[in-house]
């Protein structure tokens, strides 16, 4: 497999970009309602989405959609939005280097919910990972 098509290196750039996000956010939030922020954020988030579909082709009719796919995509969207109004929230008050790694508690929470609802099963140098990093949210966090 071609390292470009490969989840890795989609998953790296993710990275790379939730972790430009965090200072762009951080300085974006600066005099103004965090709610507001995450309003404009996510049209200017939407218009991009529109432009990128447009562009592929990749239009459909939603209509056309499994209705599950539609809940659980609901259900996404509703998560995201609630994810996004507390991290803003979150940098308006705390430093961004103190936001972004408790709000990566999330990979321990993925794991443990995947765990539960999707049936995975990491391994136990998975486990030890996912150990690492809720260590690491802890020493950061615990005064």
């Amino acid at each position: 497999m071609n390292v470009v098509e490969g989840w890795v290196f989609w998953a790296l750039l993710s990275a790379v970009f939730a972790a430009a996000t965090t200072v762009f956010a951080r300085i974006g939030v600066a005099g103004v309602d965090a709610d507001l922020a995450t309003f404009l954020r996510t049209v200017l988030i939407l218009l991009l989405l529109a432009t990128l579909v447009a562009v592929r082709r990749k239009w459909m009719n939603p209509a056309s959609l499994p209705p599950r796919t539609l809940i659980f995509l609901a259900l996404s969207a509703l998560a995201t939005g609630a994810s996004w109004v507390c991290y803003f929230r979150a940098l308006q008050i705390g430093r961004a280097s103190q936001v972004a790694p408790v709000d990566r508690l999330s990979l321990v929470l993925v794991a443990l919910f995947a765990f539960a609802f999707l049936g995975e099963r990491p391994t136990g140098q998975d486990w030890l990972g996912i150990a690492l990093v809720t260590a690491g949210v802890l020493v950061l966090t615990l005064k």
